[in-house]
């Protein structure tokens, strides 16, 4: 479990190198409310193209199981 922004604890459900997918999963999510953060944006950046380092998607752990169902439905792999 990580706490992310204003210290909501937060896990992480979702990891792509594609900023695309990564923007759908949100998305979905924060369509139905749930609070959503990106992690590892910024390394991502920095690393370029070479797709080292993921993006992680994590998600208020009050409604990671609604999340998962989301994202589950959606035919995404989550963790």
């Amino acid at each position: 479990m990580t706490t992310f922004g204003a210290g909501r604890p937060m896990v992480e459900l979702f990891r792509s190198n594609d900023p695309v997918l990564l923007s759908f999963a949100v998305a979905l999510l924060e369509e139905e409310g749930i609070v959503t953060a990106v992690a590892d944006h910024n390394i991502s950046v920095l690393e370029g193209t070479i797709g080292a380092f993921r993006r992680r998607l994590l998600v208020d752990t009050e409604r990671a199981d609604d999340a998962r169902r989301i994202l589950v439905d959606a035919d995404l792999q989550i963790l």
